[in-house]
């Protein structure tokens, strides 16, 4: 019985040192987190407006827009069809807010010409995981800190399907949610561009259609 009580002693602290190795906690970090976009490659969209609600109920306006990440490889590959392996764009920080609730987006499809909208809700699982980034080293490198900054990607497609990544402790982004947007019945710039869209269909977006067409069912 001593022997026993000894083994699992051992394995006890053996488990403790391991998991302050692992310790981000006291790692330099942002306090706040980014909001950014994606987009298949060559389904062009302009995000009109977003905002974000946190775990305390409180609200945040104008949190981000403008354009999402993208490729478009001359592969002659249907490359728009499902999501780019390595999910990245640029930071866009959520000033103020804690971690979130439900995010709001309302953006314009350029290749389909309609505006769609929608608020997304955020699982618990994905709150842990941005918590657990900024706090926490990747088992594959211990000697380096944790990550500085944890990061929220909408991926917003045609047909209105948005999809949510955060990135985990290792900088992994992992799918935690999806949502089917709706039209948003005053068109884009909520009516006030007379039906503009915020830029034209490119040349390289309109050659990849007429070849492939839009991979609906495919995000």
């Amino acid at each position: 019985m001593r022997s026993i009580l000894i083994l699992l002693g051992a394995f006890f602290i053996v488990g403790c040192y391991a998991g302050d190795l692992l310790s981000g906690k006291n790692d330099p970090k942002n306090e706040w987190w980014s909001l950014s976009f994606v987009e298949p490659s060559y389904m062009k969209v302009w995000v009109e407006d977003t905002a974000v609600e946190d775990i305390n109920g409180k609200l945040f306006r104008r949190t981000g827009g403008g354009t999402a990440a993208s490729s478009e490889p001359e592969d002659g590959t249907e490359s728009a069809r499902g999501w780019n392996k390595n999910i990245s764009s640029s930071i866009r920080g959520v000033v103020g807010a804690d971690l979130p609730k439900r995010i709001y987006v309302r953006w314009q499809s350029i290749v389909e010409s309609k505006t769609y909208r929608a608020w997304v809700e955020i699982p618990e699982e994905a709150r842990q995981l941005m918590h657990a980034s900024v706090n926490e080293r990747c088992p594959a490198t211990p000697q380096e800190p944790a990550n500085y900054l944890t990061m929220v990607y909408l991926g917003l497609a045609p047909g209105g399907i948005v999809q949510v990544w955060v990135t985990d402790r290792c900088l992994k982004s992992i799918k935690v949610a999806r949502a089917q947007a709706e039209v948003e019945p005053l068109g884009p710039s909520q009516g006030k561009t007379e039906g503009r869209y915020a830029y034209p269909v490119s040349a390289e977006s309109k050659r990849y259609i007429e070849r492939f067409g839009i991979p609906y069912g495919s995000w």
